[in-house]
């Protein structure tokens, strides 16, 4: 009875799911005028801060449980980039996830099947975003791999991400994305955050 009067937590307390379907938490919705994150500590979503500009996330924005950019997400990210220097950003792996469906706010789980990624750098930090599709939707739930979406949606994501942080009087970039990789190399991401995390987190 009282494991049912606690709800668990969205990052520590749900199982990932696998490389290929993955649980997400879904944090922010397109509609979503606020960026809303999760409280590391207590597990309840709170307001990040307002979207500073009128780009809104173009898709279904979390995280995947269980998961952490660590040691192992920085050194593929400078295995692949040929960089040095380059850390995990202490998060757990984000995710967008593309659907038909309209929902109204975050704070839910779904299962979503990763189909590839950007490879987002900020600052000397790895932070990959693993693109997927909602299971069993009726316009993305039989795309397989990221070529097979449209270029536009894929450039919109881009620039979402490119831009949010970004002030119009900056004058260099906070970000940049360096690559946009296939669902292999998306599996690949996501199998080192699950080490990353059970090497984080099992020591405590």
């Amino acid at each position: 009875m009282n494991k049912q009067l606690f709800q668990a937590h969205p990052w520590h307390g749900v199982t990932p799911g696998t490389p290929d379907l993955v649980n997400a938490y879904i944090e922010i919705v397109p509609t979503d005028a606020v960026k809303y994150e999760l409280d590391k500590t207590s597990g309840h979503l709170r307001v990040d801060r307002p979207q500073r500009f009128s780009s809104m996330s173009p898709t279904l924005y979390g995280f995947i449980p269980q998961t952490y950019c660590g040691r192992e997400v920085g050194e593929l990210c400078e295995m692949r980039t040929g960089r040095r220097g380059i850390e995990g950003d202490k998060d757990p792996m984000d995710i967008c996830v593309l659907s038909e469906k309209t929902f109204a706010y975050g704070g839910f789980f779904l299962h979503a099947r990763p189909i590839g990624g950007l490879r987002m750098i900020d600052g000397n930090q790895a932070d990959d975003k693993i693109i997927a599709v909602l299971e069993s939707d009726l316009a993305f739930g039989e795309v397989v791999e990221i070529g097979d979406v449209a270029k536009g949606l894929v450039d919109r994501l881009k620039h979402y991400f490119l831009s949010y942080k970004q002030l119009p009087s900056d004058k260099e970039k906070k970000v940049e994305i360096v690559d946009v990789y296939d669902r292999a190399e998306a599996r690949e991401v996501i199998t080192r955050s699950l080490r990353d995390y059970e090497s984080e987190f099992s020591r405590r």
